[in-house]
């Protein structure tokens, strides 16, 4: 099936697969290993990132050509709105052309973005084990993919390099895909603490989330560093010393000033020792200093506050989806007049209604809703006896309610369900192959049939030239018979 996907991820999407023509006709394809098309044509996969929009296959066609000749070409788009997801995938009939293309098109411009080439890897596992990745932070703006590729190449053979970047330019952090272990250890080597347009860059081993959050984990249980806050303006720094320094030796106190020098309410205190911090807050944090209650805890990053709300709001929406699961019915087609009231009042002879609710906007009902029940079975039972009952003139639809995720790996399954009961069916020409929706094909001669039969042509030929393969739709359509070419 063509390439579908729901997110934004280019790692997961599986667009890169690869077709073949072979003389049956039928299209190959494989993931993770190099296939060979008979003599001459083995496998040489390139990804193409950071692509503009409006990209297409055409394009990439028209570019990509001089470097030699091309199997195929696959722009990744989005299964629901089939927008571009950013990336595509070339083929070339030889590994030494697609070497080229990498070499001397890697970081060309088309519709004003500069493009990111590297070898296709379609092995999830090798992708994201992290072997040979070193992750860049405090790089100057002016950096971008061909400069970091450019410092860092002299390091060994790069497989994938990028700068880090939102709608306001770099983030300032990168990464850069080594071939072997060994280079990515010469590049933090001789890189870590080095001068990059007059910054210090840092360069180390890339490190996954899961390896992140353990190390934020460990550290959260080892913090010698209290936040404070909800204290008064009249706060300085002796002030606060002298309340916490009861608790163990401080190595350093501050509490943050604003222009005036007047205090902001809130500020740090750092203990020599874990359990001093430890006992700080907890014999301090909701006791009251100068008459207001306080807050005190362990002093966070940014970074892991940011991962810390993050984890608890997603544990929320967790608790929140599996307490309404099998109880929250999705309404619609409803009648312009029903409102809250009247929902409520339609459901309600079939179990305890915990909300309903109308969906509008500007006052106007959108015509769909939800009513929230107190128990599956109650819902079951909503759905068996209101679906397609006519209220105020209306039919209505009534299902169980679906979170957007739900939604979506339905619409993808249903979707390349579709894609692979068209690709069973047989194509308009025989011998001829079929590619799915949206792959750009360079024409390619296609072996013609070896099974006997008539010409279609003309009677008389057809007499005279029984065994002869059918004549090609386009010949008999112009009215050309091509016995005699085929003889």
């Amino acid at each position: 099936p063509g390439c579908v996907s729901s997110s934004a991820s280019e790692s997961d999407c599986g667009c890169g697969r690869i077709l073949s023509h072979s003389p049956a006709g039928n299209d190959a394809r494989e993931e993770g290993r190099e296939i060979n098309f008979g003599p001459g044509y083995p496998l040489a996969s390139l990804y193409v990132g950071d692509l503009h929009p409006d990209v297409t296959e055409a394009m990439l066609y028209e570019k990509f050509s001089p470097a030699g000749p091309i199997m195929s070409i696959r722009v990744c788009r989005d299964v629901a709105t089939r927008r571009s997801l950013g990336y595509a995938y070339i083929n070339f009939q030889q590994p030494a052309d697609a070497e080229r293309a990498l070499d001397t098109m890697n970081f060309e411009v088309i519709k004003g973005r500069p493009i990111r080439i590297m070898w296709s890897q379609r092995d999830p596992g090798l992708r994201k084990s992290g072997v040979g990745n070193v992750f860049i932070k405090n790089l100057d703006d002016s950096i971008d993919n061909k400069a970091l590729y450019d410092t860092f190449s002299a390091f060994g053979n790069i497989l994938s390099c990028k700068v880090v970047c939102d709608e306001n330019g770099s983030r300032g952090y990168g990464f850069v895909h080594f071939e072997t272990h060994e280079a990515a250890n010469r590049a933090i080597e001789t890189m870590n603490g080095m001068l990059l347009n007059d910054r210090k860059v840092f360069v180390g081993h890339f490190k996954s989330r899961k390896e992140r959050e353990a190390e934020f984990g460990a550290r959260a249980m080892e913090f010698t560093n209290v936040y404070i806050k909800n204290f008064g303006d009249d706060m300085d720094d002796d002030k606060l010393r002298e309340t916490f320094s009861r608790f163990g030796k401080t190595l350093s106190v501050k509490v943050m000033m604003d222009d005036s020098g007047h205090s902001k309410g809130f500020g740090f205190v750092n203990f020599e020792k874990h359990e001093e911090a430890q006992k700080a807050v907890a014999d301090m944090n909701g006791k009251e200093i100068n008459g207001r209650m306080v807050y005190v805890g362990r002093a966070q990053k940014r970074l892991e506050r940011q991962s810390e709300l993050k984890r608890k709001f997603e544990q929320i929406k967790q608790e929140r989806a599996s307490r309404y699961q099998g109880v929250n019915l999705y309404v619609k087609n409803l009648d312009d007049g029903i409102d809250d009231e009247r929902l409520r009042k339609e459901f309600s002879p079939y179990g305890t209604i915990t909300s309903a609710k109308v969906m509008t906007e500007g006052g106007h009902s959108k015509g769909f809703g939800f009513v929230c029940f107190s128990s599956p079975e109650e819902a079951t039972k909503a759905v068996t006896e209101m679906n397609g009952r006519i209220v105020s003139t209306k039919p209505l639809y009534v299902a169980l309610a679906q979170r957007k995720e739900e939604r979506k790996a339905i619409l993808t399954n249903q979707y390349m369900q579709r894609l692979a009961t068209m690709r069973t069916l047989p194509g308009p020409l025989l011998g001829s192959f079929q590619p799915p929706t949206g792959y750009f094909l360079p024409p390619i001669p296609q072996v013609s049939s070896t099974n006997p039969s008539f010409c279609n042509f003309s009677a008389d030929c057809q007499e005279a030239r029984v065994g002869v393969p059918e004549q090609p739709q386009a010949f008999r359509m112009a009215g050309v018979c091509t016995c005699k070419l085929l003889n």
